[in-house]
């Protein structure tokens, strides 16, 4: 099996702690089925001050994405960041700006492909009646989330375990504020496998059909909120879709400029 360094492209993922990727096994498949000189490899640092270590060590790495927990506080070591990343304030995609020349590293980009994989997959079941949304968090993707909807003309209202500013929690729910909000976004980590016994303390029973319930986590397949969302009707969806619509902007991302035009 080649070296990491002896492909043209590395690209990979940074995360602590890194279990089964989806990322890693969609890449590497996607370069074997495409026959592109490139790898994909998870990159499990402890802290994030290591990223610089994992730049120094492969020359040839030139995009990453960034998973928990390292989505906020890999920002300072950045040069950059596109306009949504800096309104969200939580990056998962870094591109690698080199010298046509040199191939030095001259600049780290930072990108948020949450929020437009996210508006891609939630755009087209959107209904007359889905014009407000309850978003459960308020981490990043929570942030994503919202960017994306406000985008779409979806106001959000937040929704948090703990009392802050403008966010409700969850006690607070009426049937009457359900009743307003037809969309509701499970942006938060309850329910993710192996924890697909717990799931988040909403009001389930002020849910009908006209509900969309969208869950961001996509293993389970089905989890516990959306399972007690079908019991009252609601629409539901996992986070498959905008998983895999993720992969492919972060590709974009890496191989396109700025100008939309291959590197």
């Amino acid at each position: 099996m080649k070296s990491p360094l002896a492909y043209k492209n590395l690209y990979g993922l940074i995360g602590y702690p890194l279990g089964h990727s989806f990322s890693r096994d969609y890449f590497n498949h996607k370069f074997i089925a495409e026959d592109i000189d490139a790898q994909y490899i998870n990159f499990e640092i402890e802290d994030i001050g290591q990223l610089m270590e994992v730049i120094a060590e492969y020359p040839n790495l030139n995009g990453l994405n960034v998973t928990a927990p390292y989505k906020e506080v890999v920002i300072p070591m950045l040069d950059e960041m596109d306009d949504d990343a800096r309104e969200i304030g939580a990056v998962n995609v870094i591109r690698f700006i080199r010298d046509e020349k040199t191939h030095e590293l001259t600049k780290l980009k930072g990108y948020n492909s949450d929020a437009v994989a996210f508006g891609k997959s939630i755009e087209p079941l959107l209904t007359p009646a889905r014009t407000s949304a309850m978003v459960l968090g308020t981490g990043g993707a929570s942030k994503a989330v919202c960017n994306a909807l406000r985008k779409l003309g979806v106001h959000t209202q937040l929704v948090s375990r703990r009392k802050s500013g403008n966010t409700l929690v969850y006690e607070e729910i009426t049937r009457a504020m359900v009743a307003a909000h037809k969309i509701v976004v499970n942006a938060t980590p309850l329910g993710k496998y192996p924890d697909d016994n717990l799931c988040p303390d909403f009001p389930y029973r002020f849910l009908s059909k006209e509900h969309l319930c969208y869950d961001l986590i996509y293993n389970p397949e089905e989890t516990l909120f959306m399972k007690n969302s079908a019991q009252y009707g609601a629409e539901t969806k996992n986070g498959l879709e905008m998983l895999l619509l993720q992969a492919f902007v972060s590709y974009e991302i890496w191989t396109k400029g700025d100008d939309g035009k291959l590197k």
